[in-house]
């Protein structure tokens, strides 16, 4: 391949990795989705908010590929996509990380991160695991990504939730993920491993990712976020660039600031 043909496969930088547009998702006469626009350049993180039932699953599914829109437009790198299957996602570049990680607790960390994925050497009958080279990989895959483990042979249930994580961060890097979902990773963890998420969060997006947040936690999306993506009983409120909103504009507008001060305002008179 010429060195003219190689710079004009390679992505443009100024196009997103992805852009929706006026995207929609019908189940039957029930709305999930409707009208939403986003978009997620390379070493960004799009932050989607919302309460249970805002959204977000039927958002993730679509870009996953489990669902296709029934409406609007998907883009990668700025050409229309329609994904029939979790596996055209990944051919393109999109992985998901999802809440309850697919992992196996009781083999090593190794193991995990090539599950399905195997390395082999040798050929017919003679073919083997190449137990060597996966353990070199993942190791230093983990360390690139901050992650320094004494020993990749330890149970992967033995790491903690934040660190089983960051795993499944560097395994989607590895395999060529130029854009990962993060579905609610922060949920069920305690403050400091919740910070050891955001951390890796941090390091994959300077390290060129793209990086799409999902949380219901506006005060874990806000110091990572460059954009905000936030729903609400599947429509948009708006997406907003970081330097055009405050963590306290951003929690009034995904919490519904008027209902909570209602709802203060009756609680107080009530207990008067």
């Amino acid at each position: 391949m010429s060195e003219d043909t190689a710079r004009a496969t390679e992505p443009d930088p100024g196009v997103p990795i992805l852009a929706m547009t006026q995207i929609a998702k019908h189940y039957g006469s029930s709305i999930a989705l409707q009208d939403v626009d986003a978009h997620i350049h390379a070493g960004e993180v799009l932050c989607v908010l919302g309460d249970n039932g805002a959204g977000k699953s039927t958002f993730i599914k679509i870009i996953a590929g489990a669902h296709q829109q029934t409406e609007g437009t998907l883009a990668v790198y700025g050409h229309s996509r329609r994904f029939a299957s979790p596996r055209d996602a990944l051919d393109a570049g999109i992985a998901t990380v999802y809440q309850d990680l697919a992992v196996v607790p009781l083999m090593s960390v190794w193991r995990n991160f090539f599950l399905g994925s195997e390395i082999t050497r040798g050929w017919g009958p003679f073919r083997r695991l190449d137990v060597a080279a996966m353990k070199q990989i993942a190791k230093d895959e983990l360390k690139r990504m901050g992650i320094d483990l004494r020993d990749v042979d330890q149970p992967i249930g033995t790491l903690s939730g934040g660190e089983r994580q960051s795993v499944a961060i560097a395994r989607s890097v590895y395999f060529g993920a130029k854009l990962v979902i993060l579905d609610e990773p922060t949920s069920a963890l305690g403050v400091k491993q919740a910070g050891v998420v955001l951390r890796y969060i941090a390091q994959a997006r300077d390290a060129g990712l793209g990086v799409i947040f999902i949380t219901h936690n506006p005060h874990h999306a806000y110091p990572v976020g460059d954009r905000f993506l936030i729903l609400n009983r599947g429509k948009s409120l708006g997406l907003h660039e970081k330097a055009d909103i405050s963590i306290a504009e951003l929690t009034a507008l995904m919490s519904g600031g008027a209902e909570l001060a209602s709802l203060a305002h009756e609680l107080e008179r009530a207990s008067s």
